[in-house]
């Protein structure tokens, strides 16, 4: 009977890549609240900023009720306080909250919440949750920070907006008091810790050209809308950028031959008698 012979291998399987660290529900909610707090005081510079360009209290409320998107409502106001018609300031708000879709486009996927629930939960798809959200690592965590900064931050900016709004009808002409200044001072504020590359950081420069060239040439509110296309404009210049730089005249690469081959090899020099025998 033929001997039967074992043979062992000594490689051994790779070890599973390591469980990304668990996030206890503390953390959670207090890094929420921490970005709701700190954001939702700045309903008051809201308040304040809104009413002294003329709008009601109960135009003021409504905007921070139902728009719910800080960056689009100091824009609203702003084109406003300058001036602007209302429609070519409502569509620069418009314009700059678009960007709240996209943020949903993915929050769906991570959140995972019904149809019923989605439309209720797409009020507070905003900047702030959706850092805190896309910061967890499972759904059940991303859930929880999504409703504690929502929340928190729904509930405290529009009781600063009441007090902000309030405080401004009391107080009388606020350019005199220096308050005109708080809206752009909040905005830049909020703006300034997001550009964290160079393309942002050129990107908003850009911008900023854009706006100082435009404004007196275009009526009031649409050097904003002009403003927007600095992003695509530093996109293009970038990827450019990006390309392999090829030498003129050259073709593609696939169309050149073979690359040479050092001399002394059999390849290149010429055959003899004895390679031919």
């Amino acid at each position: 009977m033929p001997e039967q012979t074992e043979i062992r291998t000594t490689e051994r399987a790779a070890p599973p890549p390591p469980a990304p660290p668990a996030t206890s529900d503390a953390a959670v909610i207090r890094d929420a609240l921490g970005v709701g707090i700190a954001v939702g005081l700045s309903g008051f510079a809201f308040g304040v900023t809104s009413a002294g360009v003329g709008l009601s209290l109960v135009q003021t409320c409504a905007l921070s009720l139902l728009v719910f998107t800080g960056a689009s409502q100091f824009a609203l106001v702003g084109a406003l306080a300058a001036g602007g018609n209302p429609l070519t300031a409502a569509a620069g708000a418009f314009f700059l909250g678009a960007r709240n879709a996209f943020y949903g486009l993915r929050l769906s996927a991570v959140l995972g919440y019904r149809a019923t629930v989605k439309p209720f939960a797409a009020h507070w798809v905003i900047d702030e949750t959706s850092a805190v959200t896309l910061a967890q690592p499972d759904r059940r965590t991303a859930r929880l920070g999504f409703t504690v900064t929502g929340l928190t931050l729904y509930v405290l900016w529009n009781l600063t907006t009441l007090a902000g709004a309030l405080g401004a009808e009391a107080l009388g002409d606020t350019e005199a008091w220096g308050l005109d200044a708080a809206g752009p001072a909040v905005f830049l504020a909020l703006l300034a810790p997001m550009l964290k590359d160079t393309v942002e950081r050129v990107a908003a420069g850009l911008a900023v050209v854009l706006v100082m060239v435009t404004l007196p040439l275009l009526p009031t509110g649409v050097p904003v809308l002009v403003s927007a296309l600095a992003a695509p404009a530093v996109l293009v210049v970038q990827g450019r950028r990006g390309r392999p730089a090829q030498a003129p005249g050259a073709g593609p690469a696939h169309d050149a031959g073979p690359p040479a081959r050092p001399e002394g090899t059999p390849e290149s020099r010429p055959a003899t008698e004895e390679d031919r025998a």
